[in-house]
């Protein structure tokens, strides 16, 4: 084993878009900067999630657009998806599990790139175990940035788990071959997701949900529309559906699922599948980038303040940004994080103050107050902000104020029959929206204008002077502010 020693102004382990974005704003401030790497510049996101996952939705929700208008639906008729050409295009959009794309990015950029396993071994201070066995001690002047995300959890003690080899986020995103049968487990983002995915693929899909309703943390008629879609594609959707053991005999054949049923279900039995996915969770990839060196439990989810400063270690010099720190599992977020942590970085070895104030320009204040997110299913989820029941239990005293999409003129012109529904939370005394909750066909482009809204704290009297073009299905502000007004 070799070593030697290098020292840069910051060292960012994880190249993901978190990881990415902490070191552009980094060199864009003249910090000398360095990412740690073990996969794929570009992290879970480009290669196993966002991107693959949105490649294989966009054809769905593009033939139920067609099927959903007199004229187009005729021209389509009956025909399905073609497996082979999705899969392809999904290929292209995760650049065939290959970085050279994202490398080159690094190098224009000015961030220099380190391959192999970055571990903290002491106050700024990482050390990095290439595939050879080689060893490099890097050194940062200012701070050492934590960006390994997150990774999937399985559920522990179920028998035969481990021998059925189950498919997490990273299988369904990538596989290259439609399964005849899929099972998949979890009613949140990725198991609703990957369900209409792979249904619309050509495969027989079992959804099984422990609890009674889907997209828990989001409004309930959110999971509602989303079953109803789920179960109008031939989705065998099962709540109360427990698994308790699996069963794959000879390693590679299909998979038996012993289930059980919770409180008045019906559903004890068995199910045979050809593929099972879990999607059941998220844990921080932090077991061994050597928290314990810095007083940190491994495996943790590393608690930080506004600014992604990491609390309990001595010093203003580790920062945790993106899914690490469990404030918002989402790219998006993680990129703003990314954003704040850079800026952070750069006033703090400047000598300047930070300015953590609630909005502030060294604050990640959107994580608490207006993280946006999209459920890519059919029909589409869009929310930002609180949901009611979030709002009350916060207790703020709150007006709910719901309307139905399909009524405004841009939605009837959309397609035939919309159906979808709109939901903002009204903040009483403060005069604001903090929180929405859109669903229905192409409602995902409507989310930003509600996030501006819920994070610029508008008043509703200006809001109500801007003025939905017509016909639109953003029409349907209107609609909620005249009620909100009322």
């Amino acid at each position: 084993m070799t070593s030697t020693a290098e020292e840069y102004d910051v060292i960012v382990l994880g190249a993901g878009p978190t990881g990415e974005n902490v070191a552009d704003r980094t060199v864009a401030a003249g910090l000398r900067t360095v990412i740690v790497e073990a996969e794929l510049v570009g992290g879970e996101c480009s290669y196993w999630a966002c991107m693959p996952s949105k490649a294989l939705l966009r054809p769905v929700a593009a033939l139920a657009d067609a099927r959903a208008v007199a004229g187009s639906r005729e021209a389509v008729g009956d025909r399905r998806l073609d497996p082979a050409a999705v899969l392809a295009r999904r290929d292209s959009f995760a650049s065939d599990w290959k970085d050279d794309g994202q490398v080159q990015w690094l190098r224009d950029t000015g961030i220099e790139l380190v391959r192999g396993h970055g571990r903290l071994a002491g106050v700024r201070t990482v050390t990095v175990e290439a595939e050879d066995g080689s060893e490099r001690v890097l050194t940062a002047r200012h701070a050492v940035v934590v960006c390994t995300g997150s990774r999937p959890v399985l559920p522990a003690h179920v028998p035969g788990l481990t021998d059925a080899h189950p498919w997490t986020n990273r299988e369904a995103t990538a596989s290259k071959t439609v399964p005849g049968r899929l099972a998949v487990v979890g009613g949140g983002v990725v198991g609703v997701e990957m369900a209409a995915a792979w249904r619309a693929l050509g495969s027989e899909v079992v959804l099984l949900v422990r609890g009674d309703a889907l997209l828990p943390r989001m409004e309930p008629f959110a999971g509602e529309l989303v079953a109803e879609g789920l179960r109008a594609a031939g989705v065998d959707l099962r709540f109360g559906t427990e698994v308790t053991a699996l069963e794959r005999a000879d390693g590679s054949g299909p998979v038996t699922l012993t289930l059980a049923a919770r409180g008045d279900q019906d559903g004890d039995g068995t199910l045979t599948v050809d593929e099972v996915l879990y999607a059941t969770g998220r844990a921080p990839r932090t077991a061994d980038v050597g928290l314990e060196q810095v007083g940190l439990k491994p495996g943790d989810w590393m608690d930080v303040d506004d600014s992604c400063t990491v609390l309990g270690v001595d010093g203003e010099w580790l920062y945790a940004a993106g899914d690490v720190n469990h404030r918002a599992l989402l790219t998006h977020q993680g990129k703003y994080q990314a954003r704040i942590t850079g800026a952070a970085i750069a006033a703090r070895a400047q000598g300047r103050p930070l300015d953590t104030a609630r909005w502030g320009a060294h604050a990640a204040s959107a994580d608490l107050a207006g993280a946006p997110q999209v459920v890519f299913t059919q029909p589409e989820v869009a929310a930002v902000g609180l949901t009611r029941a979030a709002a009350e239990a916060a207790g703020l005293r709150v007006k709910t104020v719901d309307h139905e999409i399909g009524s405004v003129a841009g939605a009837s012109l959309y397609g035939d029959d919309y159906r979808g529904r709109a939901r903002v939370v009204f903040d009483l005394d403060r005069e604001v929206l903090v929180g929405a909750c859109l669903v229905g066909p192409g409602v995902a482009e409507l989310l930003h204008s509600a996030t501006v809204a819920v994070v610029g704290e508008v008043p509703i009297d200006r809001l109500w002077h801007a003025v939905p073009s017509y016909p639109t299905i953003s029409e349907v502000w209107l609609r909620l502010l005249e009620d909100c007004r009322g």
